[in-house]
């Protein structure tokens, strides 16, 4: 697929999303019963739920990175693919009025929906910039926490991704992500599919791929603290995933064993990892 064509379906895509505060889910998935109680799976309790401003939960994510992080007054947080603000939100909150969160997003209806919903709400310490997380604006080492929830899986160039993220945190800084992985390749049909690509499916890279990365960029004690497998989702499911335009038509073609396959392949982890310190070697 070509990147750039990736890129603008993304920004359309999710542009549209952030207009209409819809999430990635199709209507007809179980999983959009609620967004409080498909984010409360996630890890979100009901406290930082009810702190986040109307509209900044548009359901987009797979895990809940403020969690991992371990956020402390004062300092300044970066979340990759803010969206409409969801989780600068809750680290804004947690790091207190000392601190600072910045969101950053390569979607201008998403970052102005993040600044108006800053706005609306008086919230002071945060900052949503338009920009791409291959091409980080953001200065070197001028960040204590690096978070982000289900996106780095679209970039067209994960590696890059991280190397930013190490660029621009302090020595000692810690990488919080929660993200979607493959735990093995996908049908072809699905793999080459545009719609599937945006709906965070093609474009995941293979679980032991996606940890290689990290740690080549130069981050240590890299850990999995969360995994949650898609083996339980049935056939039927993974045929509304495919009506709902998340996979594409190419999965409406896949036998009832294939689609079970294609929900088993995927999974969704929550990854910790760090910047060596001042006094550490970074090689």
């Amino acid at each position: 697929m070509n990147e750039e064509r990736i890129r603008e379906e993304i920004r359309k895509r999710y542009g549209e999303r952030a207009r209409s505060g819809g999430s990635c889910c199709p209507a007809t998935r179980s999983c959009c019963s609620g967004r409080d109680s498909m984010s409360q799976g996630l890890g979100y309790s009901e406290e930082q739920l009810a702190a986040i401003p109307k509209g900044a939960n548009l359901g987009l994510g797979c895990g809940n990175p403020t969690a991992l992080a371990s956020l402390r007054p004062g300092e300044t947080v970066l979340d990759l693919g803010c969206g409409a603000g969801m989780d600068c939100f809750l680290a804004a909150r947690a790091v207190g009025p000392s601190g600072r969160a910045i969101g950053i997003d390569m979607t201008a209806e998403m970052v102005g929906q993040a600044r108006e919903n800053a706005r609306a709400n008086g919230i002071e310490n945060v900052d949503f910039r338009l920009g791409e997380i291959e091409r980080l604006p953001v200065g070197n080492v001028s960040v204590d926490v690096v978070i982000s929830n289900c996106v780095i899986n679209l970039s067209t160039d994960k590696p890059r991704v991280f190397r930013e993220a190490f660029r621009v945190l302090r020595p000692g800084g810690r990488l919080a992500v929660s993200d979607i992985v493959l735990l093995k390749p996908l049908p072809e049909g699905i793999a080459s599919s545009i719609e599937a690509y945006v709906g965070c499916i093609a474009g995941a890279s293979m679980k032991a791929d996606y940890l290689c990365a990290i740690e080549a960029a130069g981050f240590r004690d890299i850990k999995v603290v969360r995994e949650t497998a898609s083996s339980t989702q049935t056939a039927s499911e993974a045929r509304l995933l495919a009506e709902g335009q998340e996979v594409g038509p190419a999965a409406l073609q896949l036998e009832p064993q294939q689609l079970r396959g294609l929900a088993r392949a995927m999974t969704s982890i929550s990854v910790q990892a760090r910047r060596p310190g001042q006094n550490e070697p970074l090689g």
